[in-house]
């Protein structure tokens, strides 16, 4: 696997206030990382910053070229796609015509079938088709995120990312999310997953990364901090009694 993503000596923050203090991560094509880590350690940032939302310094590499300068518009049109944590729907439009927006990248890159990717949107979550004419902002909670994470699907991706896609969710629900990223990840789609759930999250990953007060404290496979002692008592060991 080629490296997709370089990120080095990332500093982001908001104002005068840094919150990222130099960042280095890399992801491998068709790979998923995760990044763990306590409330206010600067996961969202990071996510914003790797978007285009949020001004950065240092060097981002999306395949092999450097996109510092470039905006989220354009950073969406090479293959990026963010799935915010506050899945930022619009509430008064039908399941389907979120799907569509979603499709826009596509659609501007001259696909003419396009909105076929709607229909591997609705395999992966028959819920939505079931609701395809409803409006999001009367879906429950678990049906948001599916559409939220769909509608990130529609523009083919190449680098899909999800900030805390179990917040707030059933334990059914959270189980189903991650199903459906170990399914993502068998289609080549490289996902960098930012989320509190970190037993759930190394169970996916391939590389795990812990940001603590917007450094990495550890980083190594996914399965080796899993077993680590200090990610156990400190991320884990509730999960574990």
């Amino acid at each position: 696997m080629s490296t997709l993503l370089k990120v080095s000596e990332l500093r982001a923050g908001y104002g005068k206030a840094e919150v990222l203090h130099g960042l280095n991560i890399e992801a491998q094509g068709g790979s998923v990382i995760t990044v763990i880590g306590p409330n206010g350690a600067g996961k969202s940032t990071l996510l914003n910053t790797l978007m285009g939302i949020l001004p950065g310094k240092g060097s981002i590499e999306f395949e092999g070229q450097a996109i510092d300068d470039l905006t989220m518009e354009e950073r969406v049109m090479l293959g990026i796609s963010l799935v915010p944590e506050k899945r930022e729907l619009f509430g008064t439009m039908s399941v389907e015509d979120n799907l569509v927006l979603g499709g826009y990248r596509q659609m501007r890159l001259g696909n003419s079938q396009w909105r076929s990717r709607m229909d591997d949107v609705f395999d992966l979550f028959p819920r939505l088709k079931e609701r395809r004419a409803q409006e999001a902002g009367t879906l429950s909670g678990g049906e948001r995120q599916m559409l939220a994470v769909g509608r990130a699907l529609m523009s083919r991706p190449a680098l899909l990312m999800l900030d805390e896609p179990s917040l707030g969710l059933a334990p059914l629900i959270v189980k189903d999310i991650f199903n459906i990223i170990q399914t993502l990840r068998q289609t080549g789609v490289t996902i960098v997953l930012v989320e509190q759930n970190a037993r759930a999250a190394l169970a996916v990953a391939d590389q795990g990364y812990v940001l603590e007060m917007g450094e990495i404290g550890l980083h190594g496979p996914a399965s080796e901090l899993a077993q680590d002692p200090r990610v156990i008592d400190t991320y884990l060991g509730a999960a574990k009694k």
